[in-house]
């Protein structure tokens, strides 16, 4: 279970996240420049809040008065950037190879191996980044990721850099890594169709402050209703 409770003063506005996710895919939904990423990069360690608390399964992340503040190598967090942020000077298996620190010689090969074939990469391992597609680039850092064996799933805005065509054929994909995941998921995106095909539930955010969760399918009945007041139709789901 992860428990989030912060504040951090911004620009424009002070975040205010407070929800909790225990075993079904949570998506953070709102316009660009709310606050979705900060609130993910808060949970990893890349930012610090000013104030709060965060604990996942027990472990606490970060408390602003017992001045606790883990790194994010020690917050079993994976972390899916929207550019992927391979190393552009490693190969496939170089970057796989990064999340498996905690093995050595003959089995991290193997474990590598693993990932390749899991992740659909067979015959990329000797390729850099930079000579492979969008949707490879994203099956390499989702096989880092998990070679990293994390508690929780961060996704930002995974589709934001994707043409249409490969976000079709990738969304079944992203949405079996999240059916099988063990542990948490949480999805950032401001896309109503990402959200009731991939989330069980999902939590609005405007200028900074997280709603209260509600179920993906009553947050979309509540889209809705506020389009129709405002004389607007909202698309139809079509995933």
């Amino acid at each position: 279970m992860l428990t989030v409770d912060i504040e951090k003063r911004l620009d424009r506005f002070t975040l205010k996240a407070r929800f909790s996710c225990s075993g079904e895919p949570l998506a953070l939904f709102g316009a660009s420049g709310a606050g979705k990423s900060m609130t993910l990069k808060c949970i990893a360690g890349i930012e610090k809040p000013d104030r709060g608390y965060i604990e996942l399964n027990g472990n606490v992340l970060f408390d602003s008065e017992k001045h606790i503040n883990l790194p994010p190598q020690k917050r079993k967090v994976g972390y899916l950037f929207q550019d992927y942020a391979l190393f552009p000077d490693m190969t496939v298996s170089q970057n796989i190879a990064t999340g498996l620190t905690r093995y050595r010689g003959k089995e991290k090969t193997a474990k590598i191996n693993e990932f390749i074939s899991r992740f659909h990469l067979d015959g990329l391992e000797s390729k850099r980044p930079a000579t492979l597609s969008g949707g490879e680039k994203q099956r390499v850092a989702l096989a880092r990721i998990f070679a990293s064996a994390p508690d929780v799933l961060l996704l930002d805005e995974p589709f934001s850099s994707l043409d249409s065509y490969l976000k079709l054929e990738l969304l079944p994909y992203i949405k079996n890594i999240i059916k099988d995941f063990k542990g948490e998921s949480i999805l950032v995106t401001h896309n109503i169709d990402e959200v009731l095909y991939l989330c069980d539930h999902a939590a609005p955010i405007n200028n900074g402050v997280i709603e209260s969760t509600r179920e993906a399918t009553v947050f979309y009945n509540e889209l809705q209703e506020q389009y129709k007041k405002a004389g607007i139709s909202l698309p139809e789901y079509h995933l």
